[in-house]
């Protein structure tokens, strides 16, 4: 299950309002910031709508432990043509 802290940092790694991710994830604003309030006690279905939602949007959970470390958020790696040139096509017909 993710944490107040994760839900927090997934929204401001989308860049969303809160009023952006309650609507993205189709819970109620207060419902949401309830959510990231350490607090109070986490709405589990709430939760799991808001993680469904942001991983949609590109956001990894995390766990704890993973790596050796404490649970977090970050973003998927895009890959495509967003991603560069790869080192075998450098040449100085692409140089910038």
């Amino acid at each position: 299950m993710i944490t107040p802290h994760q839900i927090r940092a997934a929204r401001a790694l989308l860049g969303l309002s809160h009023d952006q991710a309650a609507s993205l994830a189709g819970v109620d604003r207060d419902l949401l910031i309830q959510c990231e309030d350490d607090a109070t006690e986490l709405d589990f279905s709430a939760a799991d709508g808001l993680e469904k939602a942001y991983l949609n949007q590109g956001v990894v959970f995390i766990e704890d432990g993973e790596g050796g470390f404490g649970p977090g958020v970050r973003l998927k790696q895009q890959v495509g043509a967003s991603a560069g040139i790869r080192p075998e096509n450098l040449n100085s017909a692409n140089d910038g």
